[in-house]
């Protein structure tokens, strides 16, 4: 694969991005497993440079992807001429998934792998790729082991590629998700052991569309009954401080959307909030 390289991409950048390149070609045949996201992204990206016709790239549709999320998947891989293939995937009927407890994620990547591994089977293709990465493996990710149970290729990850590197090759590629915030399922909002529900994920897309509408780029509305913890991106919660107008609007957007209690965060936006509950002084918090 011959690409142009930047004198900003350093050498270290470029020996991994060569290991990548030989890992997706030594494949042949391969199933992207898409989400839209930068690192699947990345992936679908060199799989259709380097394998052409004998890389298909693959999204699950399902109540657990935001509407937003999906479209913007779509047009990037319209954009790539990517032939995007959209299959429905069944976790929401897997009482495994809806219990949502820490193994949550390795049910909802166990039934996307199974589905993967038919439509491999029924088109003869050699291999299914995702994007895991190298920063991936400091986390607990139950859709790791989903993975190497089904025996789904993670090339990004045995090329040792970090996130910000991967980012730096999107961004290269002419890629609109490279700086996309990283952006988890809806079903991420659910504080573990709550069950999921469609009901519940249709309420929180709703709400972060209202939120991400009024211009903020990184939100997340943690469920909690009737009760709503919305953490925005740190470097942006000083709009409400510069335009308080806006607490008005997020608080009567979520009142009517459902909610009782609303309560800003603070600290912002932090990984892993849904595992516990938030604590400290709100901006605003409003019950009716």
């Amino acid at each position: 694969m011959s690409i142009v390289m930047d004198e900003i991409i350093s050498q270290s950048l470029l020996a991994k991005e060569r290991r990548l390149a030989e890992r997706i070609k030594s494949l042949k045949t391969v199933i992207v497993a898409y989400s839209g996201g930068v690192d699947s992204s990345l992936i679908a990206y060199y799989a259709k440079a380097l394998l052409g016709e004998n890389a298909h790239v693959v999204i699950a549709v399902s109540p657990s992807l935001a509407a937003d999320d999906l479209d913007a998947a779509r047009a990037q891989a319209s954009l790539f001429e990517w032939n995007l293939v959209e299959i429905g995937t069944d976790e929401f009927e897997n009482e495994d998934y809806q219990r949502n407890d820490d193994m949550r994620c390795f049910h909802c990547k166990a039934t996307l792998f199974r589905e993967l591994a038919e439509l491999a089977k029924t088109q003869k293709i050699g291999s299914i790729i995702y994007g895991a990465n190298m920063d991936d493996r400091s986390d607990f990710r139950p859709g790791r082991i989903a993975a190497e149970q089904n025996a789904v290729i993670a090339p990004m990850d045995e090329a040792e590629l970090t996130k910000a590197e991967i980012r730096t090759l999107a961004r290269r590629a002419g890629l609109p998700s490279w700086d996309r915030p990283a952006n988890a399922c809806l079903s991420s909002r659910i504080p573990r052991n709550i069950p999921v529900t469609i009901e519940s994920l249709t309420k929180v897309e709703a709400s972060e569309k209202f939120v991400r509408a009024l211009g903020f780029k990184v939100v997340r509305v943690r469920y909690h009954s009737n009760k709503a913890m919305v953490e925005i991106g740190s470097d942006e919660l000083y709009r409400l401080k510069v335009e308080p107008y806006l607490v008005n609007k997020i608080e009567a957007a979520l009142i009517d959307l459902g909610f009782d209690e609303i309560t800003i965060d603070p600290r912002g936006y932090r990984q892993g909030a849904a595992n516990h509950e938030a604590h400290g002084t709100p901006v605003v918090a409003h019950s009716v």
